[in-house]
């Protein structure tokens, strides 16, 4: 198949595009300058020239505190630019394969994660526009479509809560740190989500439509995160201290509760993904190399 990946530079994208070409396959990253999905000229040209197979939007306008402030140019990527890909897919005959995010939930379950169809209800800026886009997607590509909705993330590639923690961890030494404990979600590496994003592309319009949840099994604050990474590096995790959100007020509000269902994997015959902790513990140490620079 021919996939044709967006956001190809970012975290998730550029893990996805490793992933393709390890398993042998027709896969092409444009930049943002070859390809801006805001702009239907830019998407056509793109179309007729790749004329992709399989399309992955991993593109997406991230800053969640920014989006506050302009919404209008968080709509503009994260609604506007999968309307227009969903329609480039149906006119070229693609599969469109559509990343979103726990933020559409209100993010207040306490214990028990959200399935695939539970309403949603989003309380920021930056929710509302993935909406949009879920939307879209929906509206647009009903029957050749997948919104795969993921949560956060950590990866080699790119910024993370994980590779914040390593750092602080090598600088700081002995001294201390505190940590957010009364959020809750499931931490997630790229890798694994680029690897089931790459199993289900045969699968989307057949057996795989609609949203599914790719996250990892499991939960975890981010203090008992941040914890588990100190340990896998030999340091004590006591340094690790709890706090509440109220100790990093920012403009979005977090959401206190975000784990994600992993229910309609089983329609496509593939299992959720793996243990946070056990993807960690393959991950952290890629990942440390990065950060740290040091030689492989």
């Amino acid at each position: 198949m021919r996939w044709l990946v967006t956001g190809a530079a970012g975290m998730l994208g550029h893990d996805l595009v490793e992933e393709l070409l390890r398993r042998g396959e027709h896969v092409t990253g444009p930049s943002h300058s070859a390809l801006d999905i805001t702009q239907r000229a830019s998407v056509d040209r793109a179309f007729a020239e790749h004329r992709p197979d399989v399309m992955v939007n991993c593109a997406a306008y991230t800053a969640v505190d920014d989006a506050e402030e302009d919404e209008e140019a968080a709509l503009r990527i994260n609604g506007d630019g999968p309307r227009l890909l969903a329609r480039a897919c149906a006119a070229y005959g693609a599969r469109l394969i559509h990343l979103s995010t726990d933020y559409v939930f209100s993010g207040d379950a306490r214990t028990t994660p959200y399935p695939e169809d539970h309403p949603t209800a989003p309380r920021t800026a930056y929710g509302r526009t993935k909406l949009a886009g879920e939307q879209a997607v929906s509206d647009e590509l009903p029957e050749a479509s997948a919104i795969v909705r993921t949560a956060w993330l950590y990866g080699v590639h790119g910024r993370s809560f994980v590779r914040t923690m390593i750092g602080l961890e090598a600088r700081r030494d002995t001294d201390t740190v505190d940590v957010v404990d009364d959020q809750r979600g499931q931490p997630t590496w790229t890798a694994d989500v680029a690897a089931r994003i790459a199993d289900l592309g045969p699968h989307v319009g057949r057996d795989a439509k609609g949203v599914l949840h790719a996250t990892s099994s499991g939960e975890a604050t981010w203090y008992e995160l941040a914890r588990e990474v100190f340990r896998q590096l030999g340091a004590d995790p006591d340094r690790v201290h709890p706090v509440s959100s109220e100790a990093f007020p920012r403009p979005a509000p977090r959401p206190a509760y975000s784990a994600l269902a992993h229910g309609r994997w089983r329609q496509t015959g593939l299992p959720p993904l793996r243990d946070w902790r056990t993807a960690l513990d393959e991950a952290l140490p890629r990942i440390r190399k990065e950060a740290l620079g040091e030689a492989p």
